[in-house]
């Protein structure tokens, strides 16, 4: 199993042609995880070729509309596509309102079950889990109410060297060493080590996903060694005391959370439309973190290709 990720936009709240609005499409597992859904999403899915029946779960870091007004569009979609399968939203206080207002007026009647869970912005804690991954929160900082996404791959069972294990060896036995644990006699000595008996299987995907936000140091420990973290860069840091005032960040400051927060790779976006050439972003966030993504619009990431 590997994470793979499509961008589907990374402009900010006013897309240029070649810059939709905010969205992140990751499969895992061949269930499909949406983080926001910017206006046009669903036109980008079709663009880029991607199923969107496949989606399972619907993140929405906060209610700005370059981060959800294409909800209720995808939603209009899937129930064209005879949907039946339930989807997961989860999104900030007023989110399901806005949605069952919307579906209200246009007479929309969805054929398929929606689950919503109201996120919480002011802590960190565990918002859902699966049998692959599990997802927790990031508090934010935004003009409004914010929280980014942390998804992570449930640890892998080891790998059992089947040619070294003794005749007598139980299945329960077996069980603890793929688990990751050694098996002990009765006296609490080591019966069957699980580092000579296993193989440890590949290192947990991993993936942050924080936008809005201004620069903000506490989510440091949050994210600590994550494998990609994707961080919105509105502005260059020549205009630092805008990206103050707006709550954004800059493609420096992102480079400085990256680092400090020692992850494996950083992924750039939501540029503001002021700028035609990204390049100085690039540049500048490679001025404190030299593995770091220019996002643009239809990129794919497989994970097993990242370091």
């Amino acid at each position: 199993m590997s994470f793979h990720l499509t961008i589907l936009g990374t402009g900010s709240a006013n897309p240029v042609v070649t810059r939709n609005a905010t969205s992140h499409f990751l499969m895992v597992e061949q269930e499909g995880y949406l983080f926001d859904c910017g206006e046009a999403t669903q036109t980008q899915l079709l663009r880029f070729k991607l199923k969107a029946t496949r989606i399972k779960y619907i993140f929405i870091t906060h209610l700005h509309g370059d981060h959800f007004f294409g909800l209720i569009g995808l939603l209009s979609l899937l129930n064209m596509h005879h949907r039946v399968d339930d989807l997961y939203i989860y999104g900030p206080k007023g989110l399901a309102e806005i949605l069952t207002l919307q579906m209200k007026y246009s007479d929309t009647r969805l054929n398929f079950k929606v689950h919503f869970e109201e996120t919480r912005a002011e802590e960190s804690y565990l918002l859902m889990e699966n049998d692959h991954v599990k997802v927790t929160t990031i508090p934010l900082v935004h003009r409004v109410a914010c929280c980014g996404f942390l998804i992570e791959e449930k640890e892998k069972p080891h790998k059992i060297l089947k040619e070294l294990l003794p005749a007598n060896i139980s299945i329960e036995q077996i069980k603890l060493l793929k688990e990751g644990q050694d098996v002990l006699d009765d006296n609490g000595e080591v019966l069957y080590s699980c580092d000579y008996y296993t193989i440890k299987g590949p290192e947990p995907d991993s993936y942050a996903f924080c936008t809005d936000t201004a620069y903000h140091p506490p989510i440091l420990p949050i994210i600590k060694g994550v494998k990609l973290l994707y961080h919105e860069t509105t502005f260059l840091h020549e205009l630092v005391e805008r990206a103050k005032e707006t709550c954004h960040s800059t493609a420096y400051q992102a480079g400085q959370i990256a680092k400090e927060a020692n992850v494996k790779n950083l992924l750039i976006g939501h540029f503001s439309s002021r700028y035609k050439d990204l390049t100085p972003f690039i540049d500048e966030a490679r001025q404190v973190f030299d593995k770091t993504i220019l996002g643009e619009d239809g990129m794919t990431i497989d994970f097993r290709d990242l370091t």
